[in-house]
């Protein structure tokens, strides 16, 4: 619709429905948008950063330069937060599976162990037989009984010390008394056998030493 007394102008009475609202406007109100628009798009193509206040144009870079860093750190510090849970699941089945696998192997060294020990337990329960009707019996049976006993040990890994002969050792041996002897610190008598496993003291040997006089 056009104003009567201009034809060219627009009938500021007539209306429409804004595309982007949903709202009713004039056409008076229309064609005003656009003309502000039209400027502002003016307006930016004719902005030069370069005639902002420099001390201002470098705070703005170095205010946008922090927010990208933030914005770094921040996709940093998820992805840690991501693989300190990835490692604290791995760390946690791994506890669980040396621990049963510790258990496991202290159960069948347990088994390993008392199954070797069985058949001098029936050598045991023989000779104690053998010596209720022949007494004379007793001691060849007791000296079977403790060799096998040094043969199971030696399967464990373990080796005797303290025999009569040796040479007195502090790290294996624990001298109870010193005698007089053709020798120094030579191992004359037994009184406990020791035991170690490699470098390592189980039991010491607890012995009687000699002397020169």
């Amino acid at each position: 619709m056009t104003n009567p007394s201009n034809p060219n102008e627009q009938d500021p009475r007539k209306t429409t429905i804004d595309a982007d609202s949903g709202e009713t406007v004039t056409e008076a109100e229309l064609t005003q948008a656009e003309t502000l628009t039209e400027d502002e798009d003016a307006d930016m193509a004719d902005f030069d950063p370069s005639s902002l206040d420099p001390s201002m144009f470098a705070g703005v870079q170095e205010m946008m330069e922090k927010l990208q860093k933030a914005d770094d750190l921040e996709r940093e510090n998820a992805d840690l937060k991501g693989r300190l849970a990835r490692l604290a699941a791995d760390f946690e089945s791994f506890r669980r599976r040396t621990a049963d696998d510790a258990s496991e192997a202290r159960n069948k060294g347990t088994a390993d162990a008392a199954e070797a020990l069985m058949p001098i337990y029936d050598d045991l329960s023989r000779a104690t037989e053998m010596g209720s009707a022949d007494p004379a019996k007793l001691v060849p049976g007791m000296q079977n009984v403790m060799s096998k006993v040094l043969n199971v040990f030696e399967k464990l890994g373990l080796q005797s010390t303290g025999r009569e002969g040796e040479t007195f050792d502090p790290q294996w041996h624990e001298a109870l008394q010193v005698v007089p002897g053709e020798q120094d610190d030579t191992v004359v008598q037994v009184f406990q056998l020791g035991f170690r496993m490699g470098d390592r003291l189980v039991r010491p040997a607890r012995v009687v030493v000699s002397r020169k006089a």
